[in-house]
């Protein structure tokens, strides 16, 4: 029997309910067992029993008034997860699929994205279960304030640091910081993702689309090939997935197809970034009204089907397992050689499989998309030493942390026997850092 299966046994059986968080366990401990092997001392002090345990969960109640009078109530979360390595770091999640597993699920996948980074954080999640989706600014603001007036005495800049995730944009960041500066008198670098007069870094916005690209666009090379000339189709049409086309874009690619909940479009002449933008980032409209502006383009329901269209690179950006076995085998038919995750564990089990069946260059989430909290640790790193850096200094950064990313990632999955396989090398060099500081620090 596996070292480790008794390990996912019991986080199965402790964890009742919880499918994202066992698949993403699973996932993990599955490809550490060579490690297993050779650290047998981590075995016998508990660290892989540790790991797949979160430091602290916090659930608590968030009271709040609409704008009829009515008085709401949702349900808040923060997931501490792990801190050997720093202080807490992820994101905050404000959407109606919120649960206590898909939070799970982000804050354990968030220890080894951040140990990627070499920077110095640990990993968590929140969020809560409230949609911002047809809400008028002020019942958002009256949310993230009642969010805030609990949750503000479990973080600080030296313990627990969040930042946006869906749902929370600049908007909402703004209200959770006035709250917590409003509650702890002073101001510090306690929220990332704040706006860039007032503490936040530029590149934030762009980065986790701009990170992927530069780590793809390293794996590309690897293989002797490039952005240059490949045709690309990226789902969602958030931040990562705006940016990531707009830097695919850059390096010399043909973005055709984007998408959001309720459908894709489908534009021959290549996705015009600019349209996007409008309609995303200021009209906040579907993204059904591209085609009326190119009248090339096609709309189509039912967000999944964006992976029919034929490219040779896959760029999922819009949420966990959305590219399923039947989607990856169509990508796979049309010809697709490359997909890298945007988004936080987009593809499932058996799309992972298919790719590496078919020799897919595959670079998972938990590389290829922490450019985002990269970029995070470094505007913590201005804020800590009161200063701000031009764009170009932080992308220079952020490129070299991504290119550092994809060479540690390959050599150890080099190391390991399992060459080319860059999601086993990102979980085991996620996990080697986090368990040696756990290890030295004794029991915690």
């Amino acid at each position: 029997m596996k070292i480790l299966q008794n390990v996912i046994d019991r986080v199965i059986e402790k964890n009742p309910n919880e499918p994202e968080f066992h698949q993403a366990v699973k996932e993990v401990l599955e490809s550490l067992e060579p490690v297993a092997e050779r650290y047998p001392h981590w075995v016998k002090a508990g660290i892989f029993d540790r790991i797949v345990e979160p430091e602290r969960q916090i659930i608590f109640r968030v009271t709040w008034v609409d704008d009829n009078g009515n008085v709401q109530v949702n349900r808040g979360y923060r997931i501490q997860f792990n801190s050997a390595i720093g202080p807490y770091k992820g994101g905050l999640r404000f959407h109606p699929s919120v649960n206590l597993s898909i939070l799970k699920f982000l804050g354990f996948e968030q220890i080894f994205k951040n140990s990627l980074t070499g920077m110095p954080i640990g990993g968590a999640k929140g969020g809560s279960d409230f949609d911002p989706k047809g809400k008028s600014e002020g019942e958002i603001m009256r949310f993230c304030q009642s969010f805030m007036t609990e949750l503000y005495r479990h973080i600080g800049e030296d313990t627990d640091v969040p930042a946006g995730d869906i749902g929370v944009g600049a908007k909402e960041i703004g209200f959770l910081y006035g709250q917590y500066k409003r509650l702890k008198n002073s101001f510090t670098g306690a929220i990332t993702g704040k706006g860039i007069t007032w503490g936040g870094s530029l590149v934030r916005k762009e980065a986790t689309g701009y990170g992927l690209c530069y780590f793809v666009e390293e794996a590309l090379k690897a293989k002797g090939r490039s952005f240059e000339g490949a045709t690309v189709v990226i789902s969602g049409s958030g931040n990562v997935a705006i940016y990531a086309a707009e830097k695919a874009e850059r390096l010399g690619a043909k973005v055709v197809a984007m998408s959001d909940s309720n459908g894709y479009i489908y534009d021959p002449d290549g996705i015009n970034i600019d349209t996007i933008k409008r309609l995303k980032e200021i009209e906040r409209k579907r993204i059904s009204e591209y085609v009326k502006y190119h009248p090339n383009a096609k709309y189509f329901d039912g967000c999944s089907g964006v992976w029919s269209i034929k490219c040779d690179i896959a760029l999922p950006c819009a949420t966990q397992n959305e590219l399923d076995k039947k989607a990856a085998e169509t990508l796979v038919a049309n010809g697709c050689y490359a997909v890298g995750e945007g988004a936080n564990m987009p593809s499932t089990p058996e799309a992972i499989k298919v790719f590496f069946n078919n020799k897919v260059i595959f670079c998972p989430a938990k590389a290829a998309n922490a450019g985002g909290v990269a970029t995070s640790a470094l505007e913590m790193t201005q804020n800590s030493i009161r200063c701000s850096w031009p764009f170009e200094k932080v992308d220079a950064k952020l490129k070299e942390i991504m290119i550092n990313i994809y060479n540690t990632v390959s050599s150890t999955a080099k190391e390991y026997g399992c060459e080319d396989n860059l999601l086993v090398g990102a979980n085991i060099a996620g996990f080697i850092k986090v368990a040696d500081a756990m290890y030295a620090q004794g029991l915690f």
